[in-house]
């Protein structure tokens, strides 16, 4: 049973092989991509995903390293970093442990050249021992470069001064801007597909690091690689270094100095010795990039060993800890809050004053509905009396009264509706409209 279970792993000590595989696979590596997410911690470290059109990757710069950045990133910015893969072994989460970063485009083709040197030198295209030897013997020379520039000028002067027996087979390239590198590669494998010389000339006069950037191409690279003639990169001026000066056989400072190292001349002895100083140079150069980058894999080594290496994984999982411990804080005070209010609401529904307000709203009404009550009651009671006044008026005698008529009384104060109960000589009482006077009967 011992033996059918020695291939299990714990889920710690599957992450933590994984760790070791991811930090030792590749080493450091530079990564272009978009700043999302960006979280800067209470202990200073940044934690962000880097991203491109179709994926993304987790990513860590702490705070001994995002001190030196220089700028604070911001969402949305493109970004340069350089740094190695590990893997938070308490998630289980692929990431990189960023080491330094710049904003796109700032060194960029430096950092895309040494890339691309890194990646030649591990594939072996700068091995010293796959370099051919110029021929002894001379007498064709071919070079590649413009046909219009002043370096082909320098190095045909140099070949007619120094040995005018060369003969010179010019194969015309672009050698800046786009598909100059197509262009040099396809002139490469044409002077090797004709094999008319004895030694190929690769190179251009002096400029910029952008214009010289056709021979730091990889397909120039391998051009140079695969030609079965010497070549001899002669790029810019003596302290230009181009990825094609690390490929070819041999490097020249300049194009007139590849010019003079293919003639033969008075000084070939001194010329042979430099072009052996050269070569040691050059082997010396590749044991050194040899020895650091043995250096630099012991040192990976090292760090993975390095307490500092497990603090920050634990300063990192302190750090998870702390977002979420404020996340659920943030969460409970809002629940809080919410409940505070719901509390407050029905304190308010349940309130004296609540129903002190409705009842007084009720009495209002009420005290509406009564004023409304009793103005309909006087308007009524005022036209009915006004109804009664009207038939009053018409049969009371004071109507009569104003349409000509008279009230008279007897002496006693009877009124007499009929002439003959009136005798000769009695005074009556006669009540008009307005006023009233005695008579005597006649």
């Amino acid at each position: 049973m011992a033996s059918q279970n020695k291939n299990i792993y714990s889920v710690s000590s599957l992450n933590r092989a994984a760790k070791s595989l991811l930090e030792t696979s590749l080493g450091v590596i530079w990564l272009s991509g978009e700043i999302s997410n960006l979280t800067i911690a209470v202990s200073g470290h940044w934690y962000f995903t880097l991203k491109d059109h179709s994926a993304q990757i987790k990513c860590a710069m702490f705070r001994g390293n995002n001190s030196r950045a220089g700028f604070t990133p911001k969402h949305g910015q493109q970004v340069l970093v350089r740094g190695k893969l590990s893997l938070y072994e308490a998630r289980g989460d692929y990431q990189l442990i960023v080491e330094t970063m710049a904003p796109e485009g700032d060194g960029l083709l430096k950092q895309q050249f040494e890339a691309l040197k890194c990646q030649l030198a591990a594939e072996g295209l700068f091995s010293e021992a796959l370099k051919k030897p110029l021929p002894e013997i001379i007498k064709r020379v071919g070079v590649i470069t413009s046909s219009t520039g002043a370096a082909l000028h320098d190095m045909l002067s140099v070949l007619q001064r120094r040995d005018p027996r060369l003969q010179v087979i010019i194969y015309p390239s672009q050698v800046q801007g786009k598909g100059s590198a197509l262009s040099v590669a396809s002139q490469i494998a044409l002077a090797n597909a004709r094999n008319e010389c004895d030694v190929l000339i690769v190179g251009r006069g002096g400029g910029s690091l952008e214009d010289l950037w056709c021979f730091n191409e990889v397909e120039v690279a391998y051009a140079i690689y695969h030609s079965q003639l010497p070549v001899i990169s002669a790029v810019g001026h003596e302290i230009d270094v181009t990825i094609s000066d690390f490929v070819a056989d041999l490097r020249a400072a300049t194009p007139s100095a590849a010019a003079e190292l293919v003639s033969q001349h008075k000084t070939f002895v001194s010329t042979q010795l430099t072009t052996l100083v050269t070569r040691l140079k050059q082997a010396m150069l590749s044991t050194l990039q040899h020895k650091a980058h043995r250096q630099s894999v012991l040192k990976q080594t090292l760090l993975q060993h390095d307490p500092k290496h497990k603090l920050q994984q634990q300063t990192q999982h302190l750090d998870e800890i702390s977002l979420r411990l404020q996340h659920a804080m943030h969460q409970k005070l809002q629940q809080q809050q919410s409940l505070t209010n719901q509390l407050s609401n029905r304190l308010a529904q349940a309130s004296p004053a609540h129903k002190i307000d409705i009842e007084r709203q009720k009495q209002q009404q009420l005290k509406y509905r009564l004023t409304q009550a009793m103005l309909a009651s006087l308007n009524h009671s005022e036209q009915s009396l006004q109804h009664q006044i009207q038939q009053l008026n018409a049969f009371s005698p004071l109507a009569t009264l104003a349409r000509g008529y008279a009230i008279v009384k007897d002496e006693k104060g009877k009124v007499s509706t009929n002439a003959a109960e009136l005798t000769v000589g009695e005074t009556v009482e006669v009540t008009l409209e307005k006023g009233q006077f005695n008579a005597t009967v006649i």
